[in-house]
């Protein structure tokens, strides 16, 4: 199946990207509640990585609707997704946890930042795809009673997560370097711009994106409050 005339290739890089995400999304949370200390646990996380295969599915769906291969646009983006995974492996339940929370709030950031400069069919899918889960909301409550059990571990879950935003932007950043038509969308959502009306511009474009980047930590300093990791 090849690409339809009418689909932005930026727009089929965002939702391959996007969907592939997803997958590894699922994979987490599936892994994580096999890994669970309780029952309630357990179902509460198995629930939240079925919401996730469903959300990847509706996003293959839409890939081909845009006549796109869903493995194809996928393809560029297994690399790196899957070089932050192996660079950020958690050593516990809890890091596994945070790592999920901290991920996918920046990437979620971040989808939701360009999702306006897609066409209307795919905005409302991804914004459909970004709706919260109840995963914050789990992921919170877990982290502070895990706190106030133990206090010691604020430390060490806080410098996980900051290394895990760090490794995120590389990865990012990588991933816009050789991607210039999903750099070019993304420049037009860091700058406030109409993507049709915006030219691949190399550097310019990367500029703009780095910025957008860095802006993305914003959401980050809420999240570790949220989990009571806050300096």
């Amino acid at each position: 199946m090849t690409q339809g005339a009418s689909a932005d290739p930026g727009v089929i890089d965002l939702l391959g990207l996007l969907a592939y995400a997803e997958l590894g999304s699922f994979f987490r949370l599936a892994d994580d509640a096999g890994l669970a200390p309780t029952l309630r646990a357990k179902g509460q996380l198995a629930a939240l990585a079925a919401t996730e295969q469903a959300h990847y599915q509706a996003l293959r769906d839409r890939l081909e609707e845009l006549g796109a291969d869903p493995e194809e646009a996928m393809a560029p983006f297994v690399a790196p997704l899957d070089a932050w995974t192996e660079r950020t492996e958690p050593k516990s339940w809890l890091e596994s946890l945070v790592k999920t929370y901290i991920g996918d709030g920046i990437a979620g950031d971040f989808y939701a930042r360009v999702a306006g400069l897609a066409d209307d069919e795919t905005r409302v899918l991804i914004e459909g795809v970004l709706a919260e889960t109840g995963r914050a909301e789990f992921v919170t409550e877990t982290v502070r009673a895990a706190l106030e059990e133990d206090p010691k571990l604020a430390g060490r879950l806080a410098l996980w997560a900051r290394r895990l935003v760090g490794e995120a932007l590389s990865q990012a950043q990588a991933v816009a370097v050789q991607r210039p038509e999903l750099a070019t969308l993304l420049a037009g959502g860091a700058e406030g711009e109409d993507r049709r009306s915006r030219k691949p511009s190399g550097t310019g474009d990367l500029a703009a994106v780095s910025r957008m980047f860095a802006s993305l930590t914003e959401g980050h300093a809420g999240r570790l409050r949220a989990m009571g990791l806050a300096d």
